[in-house]
């Protein structure tokens, strides 16, 4: 059996990194917004961009590592999301679409739901 102090530090790591996550998606919504009435060209939409992606690979690749603990599903959907957000971030970057809202939509939803 687990001693207590092991589980509360387990908690620990869960909190902090949940408050982690947080705060880069919270960032990527802050950069999406400062971009978006630059438009689709700009250097704003480029970095902002160019974090996005940092931030949903790494997430992505540790929704499937199989040792994450999220049941198998919710990792599967925010899989899904993901790569919606690493495709239409890409679609801005390339000058192929004006639609900034749908990848900040996508970014602050999932923020929310860590708060």
């Amino acid at each position: 059996m687990y001693h207590s102090s092991y589980i509360a530090a387990a908690e620990d790591d869960c909190t902090v990194a949940r408050a982690t996550e947080w705060r880069a998606l919270d960032q990527a919504v802050k950069l999406l917004e400062t971009a978006r009435p630059t438009g689709s060209a700009s250097r704003e939409t480029i970095e902002a961009i160019a974090f996005v992606g940092r931030l949903w690979t790494l997430l992505i690749e540790d929704l499937a590592n199989s040792d994450n603990a999220l049941p198998e599903a919710l990792r599967a959907s925010l899989i899904s999301i993901g790569l919606f957000a690493l495709r239409q971030g890409e679609l801005l970057r390339l000058g192929q679409s004006e639609d900034f809202d749908s990848i900040i939509d996508v970014n602050r939803m999932i923020r929310d739901g860590l708060a």
